[in-house]
């Protein structure tokens, strides 16, 4: 562990994941937090619990603005544990300055946010802070949902399960970088947010025997994929050419350097399903996205316990390692 904490350590991948074993879990070590899930089921498994906080800079972009990314973050986290966005609370630290109609179309894209996942801001906080001690405005939601569907945990993977993503992948880290940078693109590029509980609803109802989900935000699928292998002492498989990427997002990785697997996403998340539910999975998943390109993108097996192996289309092989350098900061 380092003994200065640097941009790096806020990637969701290698650095992030040492700073939180080394520095909050040491400190806050209990049952709940070990599970290392999207939010804490608690009360007897009846409830979701979990938190975030929005630093995304620009504050708008292409799909979406902090104040829609402030409500899916969070209600997205409880969704992907089976549950119902019910409550949340909002906190903001806003810099002097800032001007208050680019504050109200925010907080208007964050009711409308609400609405959709038909839930309720019971709480909040206001900071006002002298200029210079924020970057214009932070946000930090904490929600609660009802589980409607027990049992989902990165920690129970098994090989009686495929690897599924609900769509293209990287959309979101793409578009924040080419607006950050000011790159114009000729394209339809824009962020995937978007409130992920419609979508699992349909899944529970359909009765699809889910084991795990988890909405691939920092650090992307590669850092979804390896902290499952870890949980679950599995190794993950993944076909390379099963992968969903757009073209506009393969432009942007090849532009720059980038891996699509290790952009963040906003709307897409992976999902470890039983393999005789995969391909209903597949079809419900597809209901919901324009480009129906949900994909089974691999299998569960013992060949590298706590490793991911990326398969390519020309028979080779090779670790897909969880992300780690400072790739993209301030991405949510």
């Amino acid at each position: 562990m380092t003994k200065r904490v640097s941009l790096a350590h806020g990637n969701g991948g290698l650095e992030n994941n040492e700073l939180i074993k080394e520095v909050f879990y040491k400190a806050f070590k209990n049952d709940i937090l070990e599970k290392s899930e999207d939010a804490a089921i608690i009360e007897n498994g009846k409830l979701a619990f979990s938190t975030d906080s929005f630093t995304v800079s620009p504050l708008f972009f292409k799909g979406a603005d902090i104040g829609k990314l402030a409500i899916c973050g969070t209600c997205n986290d409880l969704a992907m544990m089976g549950a119902k966005p019910k409550y949340l609370t909002c906190s903001v630290i806003i810099e002097e300055g800032f001007e208050v109609e680019q504050l109200q179309n925010i907080v208007n894209s964050m009711k409308k946010e609400l609405e959709l996942n038909e839930a309720i801001v019971v709480s909040g906080d206001t900071k006002v802070v002298p200029k210079g001690a924020v970057d214009k405005i932070f946000i930090n939601t904490t929600g609660i949902g009802e589980v409607l569907y027990q049992g989902i945990s990165s920690n129970n993977i098994s090989e009686d399960d495929l690897i599924i993503v609900s769509r293209d992948i990287g959309a979101h880290g793409a578009t924040i970088f080419t607006a950050r940078e000011g790159i114009e693109l000729n394209s339809n590029l824009q962020s995937d947010c978007a409130s992920l509980f419609p979508q699992v609803k349909a899944l529970i109802d359909s009765k699809i025997k889910i084991t795990a989900l988890r909405d691939a935000t920092r650090g992307g699928v590669s850092a979804v994929l390896n902290e499952w292998a870890k949980q679950s002492n599995i190794c993950i498989e993944i076909e390379e050419d099963s992968i969903p990427v757009s073209d506009e997002v393969k432009g942007v990785c090849e532009i720059l350097g980038f891996e699509a697997t290790n952009l963040a996403n906003e709307g897409t998340f992976v999902l470890a399903i039983s393999r005789i539910d995969a391909e209903k999975t597949i079809e419900i998943l597809n209901r919901f996205n324009d480009k129906k390109n949900a994909s089974i993108i691999g299998k569960v097996t013992q060949e590298y316990p706590e490793k991911v192996i990326l398969n390519s289309p020309w028979g080779t092989k090779r670790f897909l390692d969880i992300p780690s350098g400072e790739l993209l900061p301030r991405i949510c």
